[in-house]
């Protein structure tokens, strides 16, 4: 499985239209020649895969995760600890997943709309595609983990059937939710996978396959904003500039932040929460390091100015842009 790792598209570049063709047929071709099935690519009934309660390797990082490295997880015993480790890994792949739906069913909204001729309709199918398989691959884990976790928050399941609507009235809106959940979620795989060595089997297929097609599906994104966003007036653009920081905010809360059951069922205080979510000085790092590509994004867009700046950082989520993509926090200088 760690090949799958290797396959990182480089259209990182702005582009001219000519350019956003070509990008658009380059990744509908890596669809094709490089993808990947759940149920073929990952041995699930292997014996290494098993998922035992006293596995030691389900406790959280301290370098990575909030809730590893907070003072209360650390002063639990080793039992509890690997049974909430269990269930926020669990959880967060149940976020994945309804995050993947909501991305499925607007994709096809947005395609739904597209002309004929436009080379748009073949990727974005193609991405649905594949993110029908990471649901599978999620729930499928979330299955063999044997907890019964909720996933999001019940406000952003209620209104997940409405938010597909945005991909056709407000698609760069939309867009950039696409970001705002993907970003996180990948950016937490990969912390995982370069700094972790004794992740479970189960956990490290799943996230070195995701973060595989999700290379793709990020690009895409990242060249249909930059392909779009110029276009628009000076007034859209502003208000783009606003919408950007604060849809990335909103979903980080989302995707990062467990949902209340998880605190009832390991009795956590809500100050415990409140430190780990976002008040600690480590905390607030991992909130400002998760957007650093968007931040790059929202330069080579024109959407950083100094009002959006200001709400940047008003919003904790301001810091140096990555110099490419999915840079590692380390190289930074």
């Amino acid at each position: 499985m760690t090949d799958v790792l290797r396959y990182v598209p480089e259209h990182d570049k702005a582009t001219t239209d000519g350019d956003y063709q070509q990008v658009l047929e380059d990744l509908s071709a890596a669809s094709v020649h490089r993808n990947f099935d759940p149920y073929l690519d990952i041995d699930w009934d292997a014996p290494e895969m098993a998922v035992i309660s006293h596995d030691r390797r389900w406790i959280l990082s301290y370098d990575v995760d909030p809730i590893g490295r907070s003072a209360w997880y650390q002063a639990q015993p080793e039992d509890t600890q690997i049974a909430i480790g269990m269930w926020r890994q669990a959880n967060v792949a149940k976020v994945g997943l309804q995050f993947e739906s909501i991305l499925i069913r607007g994709l096809m909204q947005y395609s739904f709309k597209l002309d004929n001729g436009d080379k748009q309709f073949r990727y974005t199918t193609h991405e649905s595609k594949e993110e029908c398989n990471h649901t599978l691959m999620f729930q499928e884990l979330v299955n063999r983990i044997g907890m019964d976790v909720p996933g999001a928050k019940k406000f952003y399941r209620r209104i997940s059937m409405f938010v597909p609507l945005a991909s056709t009235i407000f698609p760069t809106v939309f867009f950039f939710g696409v970001l705002g959940g993907e970003e996180p979620i990948d950016h937490l795989q990969k912390d995982f996978l370069r700094t972790t060595d004794d992740l479970h089997p189960a956990m490290a297929a799943v996230m070195q396959l995701h973060v595989a097609e999700e290379a793709r599906h990020i690009s895409f994104a990242h060249h249909h904003l930059r392909e779009t966003v110029p276009q628009k007036g000076p007034v859209q653009r502003f208000i783009l500039s606003l919408m950007l920081p604060l849809t990335m905010r909103i979903l980080l809360g989302a995707i990062m932040v467990p949902p209340r059951s998880f605190r009832r069922e390991f009795d956590i205080p809500d100050s415990v929460m409140r430190d780990i979510f976002w008040r600690s000085k480590e905390s607030k790092r991992v909130r400002r390091n998760v957007f650093g590509d968007v931040r790059m994004l929202g330069d080579q867009c024109g959407l950083m100015n100094p009002v959006s700046r200001v709400l940047w950082r008003a919003l904790g989520i301001s810091g140096r842009s990555s110099r490419f993509r999915s840079e590692p926090i380390y190289t930074a200088p």
